[in-house]
């Protein structure tokens, strides 16, 4: 039978492929709320300034750009000095006099400064959306359509690789994209031929949104034209009923050899040119093909052809045709309309060419001469230096006639296209600006602001500022610095640097300085500030990765660290799977097994009878005074009051018999509010109690208070038959009182949950409406003591799952919905009155979807925003954002006077398993054994400068809920098995402290510093500052042992050792090669301890822990490191290989370095070898290494060197070698995978089975469970492939041949997977496989078995998903996943499960979840539990 299994995604793609600006969503028309502590001037500046929507493989993310005033300056004191500690600190450059004061950062250099006279301000990304795309994209661009002049709204453009294009817009009644319509041109003839899979289609757009184009294979473009205004839709079609509803006309296939030229082929880049009647397209294309070693007969193959587009008479004359440009051009970029032309990239070179054909030639390097007949012009001695590549680079305009070009590198060049009137007469690049990120893509956001966008690092937002800056009279203009030099180190991605770009001079008159009655003329000139704003955090490409053990705190973790990024840019990554945190001290005498409340409470002082708080140092103020914890043993409970002693301790000051329901500050912090099961109590701040108010009626008990909601001066109580009681502070009396309830209904009403919202954002309050009285929410005298505090409001449920929100102290009705018992996707006002909830008899039982918690909260980082967090008793917990409603074209029906114009919107779903309590058990025993979960809100920072809100989740599986601005809402999993009681606490004068009570008793907690919570995995980044290429933990030691990659010139030599080629001017560089290094590294302080470097033209392939034998042991074995090499000769010779063993050796601490342990890398054996060794892996105490076509088994003899046991011919090149027992897979770069066994008496290995297909395969695993195996491929293309050996298989020639089960694209390639052990609760005892994948682009995926029967359950639930939900961008998730495979009659995609797609049912509406059920004939719990089962990280 073969395996089955689900392939999920554990983090997207990272990095940044492709970007737009646009004004996507109603935010970018509408000014933000200002911030509570702005001043007049600052009222003016918060502005969103447009959308960016980036991409990466089937990654879309879409966030706001804003600009906002600068923090206050302790804020930004803080920043610095966070950022500091994960960022090389810069020193004063030469010149640097001083920082602005207002916080922009600009360092002012030139002889007389001028000061800024605009508002400071900062520029941030903030997250809105983002989408798992079932498609891999390829372009994005924003484009305006007829809708656009009603709604001044850009639309969505999108285009993927199956060569596909989707226009979405954004809806904001679902807070989310919508798609309007897709185009697929993957039937087109041109996508039939061979080689298509191999090609890229790119997008781009006319500038004024007249059409789209998309590359295709063979030469053609796909047009997708866009209605502009009415009156070309009647020119254009002539039925005007779908105007609206059909933006776009009809797309075709431009057949560019066909229709425009038959000199067309091979398109290398095309774009849109701005300032023309019709849209024209620029194309740089190459006839015939050449390279360097032809160009004897073929030189300056270019060609640019410029031609417009005539949609309606389809007609395509060709305005300008230019041949003779390089063969190595790479890039077009348009220049602006009063400039015109094009600005071309070619390796060498940077060619402007002007609308008369015209070109000129900017030589980077020396090479251009040597391989181009272009006219040079005359070069400044300094330019004739100049040796640069273009390779890689990008470049993009921050005005008509500056742009600049960004290196593979990310070292910034201005370039400047000097006008001699109206002609352009030469092209200047100034010196290195800085080094920024390694740009994939350059976007410009508005006139001042561009996003470099990288796929192997962080993105980021730069601002090129033009600022007019006054000359001194005696200052000479021509020696006024166009530029200011920055080491490029110093601006590695440091916030304050600000670097003068090109400057004009202007004389400018002034009157207002007058000496001896004459004007002065001041002299001014445009300097370009530019500054580092923010940036998009990402670790790019994962090239090697491995499990080590961390420690947080005392405990041992399991952490993955990934070896990520490229160049300068490289470093490790570090993941966890459950939110970092370690036990600071253990409070065992406090207990809490049932809750803890930590709260600050100070000393009150009366003035005019009212209560205030003592004045104190206010960095103290906020910290916390006392803590109260409860438990239920000894019966009836008991609850503790405990403070801190003068040496840290903690000390029980007061006990109270009964258990705790709730507590918070009352009366202004001046006072406790204790909520017992039976009565509420005002406690003075040593315990003693002024008030207590029992709840009875009349002179019966009532039933026992199960749950309490506290915001100063309101208190509400739930009691066990789901009745409320609602009670006001009394400020002036210091007293508590009943509250009248009657205007939400009968008294007796029954409500199943409820909490307090103290509305500190103004969400609320700003979009209330009421007919019958002017707004005022909170009008107490509490509120007027408490004067930075905002309205009030109360959250209520009722038993048939009406939610209502009430206005506080009035009690109005301002919102009601019935939509949150089946979990909908937005939920808005039903304009009901109050909903009757009478008690029932016989009394209403438990039903599984009535909401058991329910919390209003501000969740978020800077900007924290409000959000509703539900959990259903059948075990949902869902997260709402709470919205502006936006635009409504309906009518408000008059059933209600007051009105809260919000909508909630459903952010993040996710499932518990519940496990109820048997019926027989009740009681005492049954309420010990129960376990609460229950929602409570925090506000932590983990270090300076940064704060988050958010919401803890108790019980089993707890969870951390909070936000960031630039990765959302995220769900993070404690790592305790249970989580009884929880509080934020400052008692020990730390904001980033918890108190937790867990399976281990109390405990003080905090996170671990420098993590970063933008994904779905915790994750801390160690910069190196070189790549690494592989990566291994031994065991042994715990430490790390990792291969860097790096680059050397290479020079080659003759027999006589005399160099063969040098280059003869200094703008010609020596070619570079790859180089390593192996270092021993120090996971506790990531410090290299040791290290070896190779020749210069010697690489690593691959490195291994492996067990060899040795004499040197008591057990006669051994952990050893083996490296097998690549030693390249030039093209003339082959290349050779060689294989190392290292052993890691302790030695004598150097105690001004280390004082503790310290290693060293002891290198044992080296074995020359014929050809490359590419792969390595050991079994049996052997060492298995490949060298070209064939594999050796050798043994390690004397410990000095390595002795042939065994050897076979396997394939071309080997790229995989990986051991189980005595069982070896080989995954070959044509030969695909061949599957061996080793004997060793005697020596032998025996082919079991091979694969006859021809697939490059780039990673094999063994993949198995109890009784299957299954060997697992994965391919360049990112196709996945399942294969059995069963030699009782027909098909399979007695075991011969490998069977090809399954096929799944996986959409990226991948060259590193670590298997680890998965147990199950039924049967721990035998591990499963489970495979964790790292891909190029970053994404990291798990591979894990299921259990027949569940995938029989998930498989019918794919097909309903895939049929019955709405995909964004239209896209078909099957298809997606079916590979191409013209040897079967069908696709063979049913062994593997889709993740991406089973994580949707999660999030559905519980009615949407049931109708799926019904119809594949099994139930929603099933089909969770199955689920619950498979998801997690590891």
């Amino acid at each position: 039978m073969p395996l089955h299994a689900l392939r999920q995604e554990i983090l997207p793609a990272s990095g940044v492929e492709f970007a737009t600006s646009l004004k996507l969503t109603p935010s970018t028309l509408i000014a933000l709320p200002t911030p509570e502590n702005a001043t007049a001037r600052q009222e003016l500046v918060s502005r969103v300034i447009c959308n960016v929507v980036v991409a990466r493989s089937n990654l879309l993310r879409i966030f706001e750009v804003r600009e906002e005033p600068c923090p206050i300056q302790n804020q930004a004191d803080d920043e610095r000095e966070r950022r500091s500690k994960v960022r090389r600190g810069t020193e004063a450059v030469e010149g640097e006099v001083a920082m602005d004061e207002q916080g922009d950062g600009f360092i002012n250099i030139a002889k007389s400064q001028k000061c800024p006279t605009h508002t400071p301000t900062v520029t941030r990304f903030y997250f809105v959306r983002e989408h798992h795309l079932h498609g891999i994209v390829t372009g994005i661009e924003g484009v305006k359509i007829m809708s656009s002049l009603e709604d001044r709204l850009d639309r969505l453009l999108i285009s993927f690789k199956d060569a596909k294009i989707a226009l979405l817009e954004w809806s904001d009644a679902v807070h989310d994209l919508i798609t309007v319509s897709i185009h697929t041109y993957e039937r087109a003839p041109q996508l039939m031929s061979i080689d298509s899979s191999l090609f890229r289609t790119e997008l781009r757009t006319d500038p004024i949104s007249r059409c789209a184009a998309l590359s295709l294979p063979r030469h053609a473009l796909a047009i997708l034209p866009f209605y502009q205004s009415q009156a070309e839709l009647e020119v254009m079609d002539q039925d005007q009923s779908q105007a609206k509803d059909v933006p776009y006309s009809p797309s075709f296939i431009l057949d560019l050899p066909a229709q425009v030229d038959q000199n067309i082929r091979n398109v290398i880049d095309f774009a849109f040119l701005p300032g023309f009647n019709n849209p024209t397209i620029a194309l740089l294309f190459q006839t015939q093909q050449t390279w360097t070693g032809r160009l004897r007969e073929f030189k300056d193959t270019v060609r640019l052809v410029i031609f417009t587009l005539d949609i309606v008479t389809q007609n395509y004359p060709i305005i300008k045709s230019i041949e003779g440009l390089p063969h190595d051009c790479l890039a077009l970029l348009p220049c602006g309309t009063s400039l015109g032309g094009v600005v071309i990239i070619s390796s060498n070179a940077i060619i402007y060419v002007d609308q008369s054909s015209k070109r000129v030639v900017l030589p980077v390097n020396g090479w251009v001469s040597r391989i181009s007949d272009l006219p040079l012009p005359s070069l400044t001695p300094e330019e004739q230096s100049r040796n640069i590549c273009l390779e890689g680079s990008r470049a993009v305009f921050v005005d008509d006639r500056n742009l600049f070009v960004i290196l593979k590198d990310g070292t910034v060049y201005p370039l400047e296209i000097v006008v001699d009137g109206k002609t352009v007469s030469k092209l200047t690049m100034s010196p290195p600006l800085a080094q920024t990120s390694i740009p994939s893509v350059l976007r410009k956001l508005d006139e001042d602001h561009f996003l470099v966008g990288s796929s192997v690092g962080p993105s980021v937002l730069l601002k090129a500022a033009h600022i007019e800056e006054e000359i001194a009279e005696d200052h000479d203009m021509e020696a006024a610095p166009a530029t200011v030099v920055y080491d490029a180190d110093d601006m590695e991605f440091d916030d304050d640097d600000d670097i003068y770009g090109p400057s004009k001079v202007v004389s400018e008159p002034t009157t207002n300085n007058l000496a001896n009655g004459k004007t002065v003329t001041k002299k001014t000139r445009t300097v370009i500030h530019l500054s580092l704003r923010d940036s998009l955090p990402a670790y790019g490409p994962i090239s090697d990765m491995t499990f080590s053990l961390a420690k947080n705190g005392d405990r041992p973790v399991p952490e993955l660290v990934a070896a990520t990024g490229s160049g300068f840019l490289g470093g490790f990554t570090l993941f966890q799977r459950d939110l970092p945190v370690r036990t600071k001290r253990k409070l065992h005498v406090i207990g809490g097994a049932r809750g803890l409340w930590s709260l600050p409470i100070r000393q009150p002082v009366k003035a005019s009878g009212i209560s205030y708080e003592k004045a104190v140092n206010p960095f103290q103020a906020e910290n916390d005074s006392l803590i109260i914890s409860t438990d239920i043993n000894p019966s009836p409970g008991l609850s503790r009051i405990a403070t801190k002693s003068g040496k840290n301790d903690i000390m029980i000051t007061a006990r109270i018999p009964g258990t705790t329901i709730g507590a918070a500050p009352f009366f202004q912090r001046t006072t406790v509010l204790h909520v017992m099961t039976n009565a509420l109590r005002v406690l003075e701040p040593d315990g003693t109690e002024r008030q207590i108010i029992k709840d009875m009626d009349g002179n019966m008990p009532r039933p026992r208070i199960r749950a309490c909601s506290i915001s100063d001066p309101f208190v509400l109580i739930l009691r066990e038959d789901d009745s409320i009681g609602l009670f006001i502070g009394e400020t002036e009396r210091g007293k508590i009182r009943r509250k009248d309830m009657s205007p939400m209904g009968d008294k007796s009403s029954r409500y199943l949950a409820g909490c307090f919202y103290t509305d500190t954002t103004g969400l609320l309050e700003s979009n209330f409406e009421n007919s019958t009285t002017p707004v005022g929410m909170t009008s107490t005298l509490s509120a007027a003591v408490n004067a930075g505090s905002k309205g009030q409001w109360l959250v209520l449920v009722r038993p048939q799952g009406i939610v209502e929100l009430w206005t506080l102290p009035k009690l109005t009705l301002g919102f009601s919905t019935d939509g949150l018992t089946s979990l909908q996707n937005v939920l808005v006002d039903s304009h009901d009155p109050p909903a009757p909830s009478l008690p029932q008899d016989p009394p209403r039982k438990p039903q599984e979807f009535d909401v058991e918690q329910i919390l209003f909260a501000p969740i978020g980082e800077s900007s924290p925003r409000p959000h509703l967090c539900v959990f259903l008793r059948s075990g949902q917990l869902t997260i709402y954002e709470i919205l502006p409603l936006g635009r409504t074209t309906e009518v408000l029906p008059k059933v209600r006077p007051a009105h809260v114009k919000i909508k909630f919107v459903k952010i993040s779903s996710m499932a518990f398993e519940i496990q109820r309590p048997e019926e027989g058990e009740k009681g005492i025993i049954a309420e010990q054994k129960r376990i609460y979960r229950m929602f409570v809100p925090f506000v932590t920072s983990p270090s300076p400068g940064v704060t988050f809100s958010g919401v803890f989740f108790t019980g089993d599986r707890p969870n951390w809920i909070f936000g960031t601005d630039k990765g959302g809402v995220q769900i993070y999993p404690s790592g305790h098995a249970v989580v009884n009681a929880f509080t934020p606490c400052s008692l020990f004068e730390s904001k980033g402290d918890f108190l937790m009570y867990t399976e281990e008793g109390p405990s003080l907690l905090e996170w671990l510093p420098d993590f970063h919570y933008d994904g779905p995995l915790p994750l801390r980044s160690v910069p190196r500052g070189r790549a690494y290429s592989s990566l291994v933990f031994d065991p042994s030691t715990s430490l790390l042992v990792a291969a860097s990659s790096l680059q050397a010139k290479f020079a080659s030599y003759d027999d006589d050792d005399n160099k063969i080629w040098e280059p003869e001017t200094p703008n010609i560089g020596n070619p570079m090669c790859d180089t390593s290094t192996l270092e021993l590294i120090s996971p506790d302080m990531w410090i290299t301890m040791d290290g070896f470097e190779f020749a210069t033209n010697e690489y690593i392939n691959d490195v291994a822990c492996v067990t060899l034998e040795t004499a040197g042991t008591e057990v006669g074995s051994k952990d050893f490191i083996a490296v097998g090499t690549t030693i390249d000769r030039g093209e003339d010779l082959a290349a050779r290989g060689a294989t190392y063993i290292y052993e890691i050796v302790e030695v004598v601490p150097d105690p001004a370095v280390s004082p503790k342990r310290w290693y060293k890398l002891r290198l044992r054996c080296r074995d020359d070898a014929k050809g490359p060794v590419t792969a390595v892996c050991g079994f049996h105490g052997y060492l298995v290494s490949s060298m070209g076509q064939k594999i050796f088994v050798r043994a390690f003899d004397s410990d000095e060197r390595l002795v042939g046991v065994a050897f076979m011919d396997v394939g071309v090149y080997v790229t995989s070698l990986r051991t189980l027992k005595n069982l070896l897979l080989v995954g070959d770069a044509v030969k695909s995978l061949s599957f061996i066994a080793f004997q060793e008496d005697p020596y032998k290995l025996v082919l079991l089975g091979k694969d006859t297909d021809h697939v490059c395969v780039t990673n094999a695993d063994f993949f198995f469970t109890a009784g299957e195996l299954s060997l697992v491929t994965g391919d360049e293309d990112g196709i996945m492939r399942m294969y059995e050996y069963n030699p009782q298989d027909p098909d399979s020639r007695d075991g011969r041949y490998l069977l090809l089960r399954t096929e799944f694209h996986g959409q990226s390639e991948y060259r590193t997977s670590t298997t680890i052990a998965r147990r199950l609760k039924d049967d721990p005892s035998i591990p499963q496989a489970k495979l964790i994948i790292g891909a190029t682009d970053g994404c990291l995926s798990s591979l894990t078995p299921v259990e027949e029967h569940a995938f029989k359950r998930l498989q019918l639930l794919q097909g309903q998903l895939t049929r019955n939900i709405q995909h964004v961008a239209g896209l078909n998730p099957k298809a997606f996943r079916i590979v191409r495979n013209d040897f079967v009659s069908k696709p063979l995609s049913k062994g593997i499960l889709d993740g991406n797609l089973l994580a949707h049912y999660e999030s559905l509406p519980i009615t949407r979840q049931n109708e799926m059920t019904r119809q594949i004939g099994t139930d929603r719990v099933t089909l969770l539990r199955d689920w619950i089962a498979l998801s997690g990280a590891w």
